[in-house]
């Protein structure tokens, strides 16, 4: 096979997943936006930039042998530019009006990724972090705000559906965002990161393993504590637990999974 074909072979399994995921965005975006009276999609888009920007430590535990937690030091954006838009680790462009909000094109800065150099993964080989883009929505609504994407993975040629609720409550100064979602990761992308094919069998003397799709409930808490005037400190706890499809991998030690980041903000307005 030609890389003009394999190139073209991808585009085109991008090209269903998203169009899939129109379809269930379209539907879920609609109806997350029925009955929430006089709130309407934006129209009009200003160029400058509202929102908080800064600096952050994000922090992973592992789940794999061998691969220890991490924490790294990043740049941290949550607002909009114009159609433009950042939320933390996902990055997109608000296209047509959809319920409440609109549909977006998008990107996932994933960090699920690692490098085999431990001696309990030597000969399963490194792997690399997924690279999902697709489609998606932010739905505002008068019980909180919804996130959903559908997203092709361009590293593994799988797929990743996710919904996630975020609500709002003041606690004094503080504002807290509680958060429930649910995942969906089609077998090539969890066999990408988890799977033992059977080269990798041979050299790590581990059992080959091939994954089927796997569905990840995830709940978390995220909170804004104000400094001073625009200053502000931003945390975000989350906790995803992984069912047998991932836990199944012989690689895999954990049955789910905490992260969450530090981060000072400084908000415009």
């Amino acid at each position: 096979m030609t890389s003009a074909s394999t190139g073209s072979g991808a585009l085109q399994r991008a090209a269903r997943h998203a169009l899939g995921g129109l379809g269930l965005l379209a539907v879920l975006g609609l109806s997350c936006a029925a009955g929430v009276g006089e709130v309407r999609a934006q129209t009009a888009f200003e160029n400058r930039f509202t929102g908080e920007v800064g600096v952050g430590a994000y922090l992973k535990r592992g789940m794999v042998k061998d691969v220890g937690g991490s924490v790294m030091v990043l740049p941290y954006v949550y607002g909009d530019y114009g159609r433009f838009f950042a939320r933390v680790d996902t990055l997109g462009v608000k296209t047509l009006p959809l319920g409440a909000g609109h549909l977006e094109l998008v990107a996932r800065i994933s960090t699920d990724g690692f490098d085999a150099d431990g001696p309990a993964l030597r000969g399963v080989g490194d792997r690399r972090n997924p690279v999902p883009i697709g489609v998606g929505t932010m739905q505002r609504t008068a019980v909180g705000a919804f996130f959903l994407y559908a997203m092709y993975d361009v590293t593994s040629g799988g797929a990743l559906l996710e919904g996630t609720w975020g609500g709002r409550f003041e606690a004094g100064p503080v504002t807290l965002y509680p958060l429930l979602g649910l995942e969906y990761r089609s077998s090539a992308f969890v066999s990408h990161l988890y799977g033992i094919d059977a080269a990798q069998s041979a050299a790590s003397g581990y059992p080959a393993y091939a994954p089927g799709g796997s569905i990840v409930p995830m709940a978390g808490l995220a909170a804004t504590v104000p400094i001073s005037g625009p200053w502000a400190l931003q945390f975000q706890w989350r906790h995803r637990w992984f069912d047998d499809a991932i836990t199944g991998s012989p690689i895999v030690n954990e049955r789910g999974i905490d992260s969450g980041h530090v981060a000072l903000t400084y908000e415009f307005k």
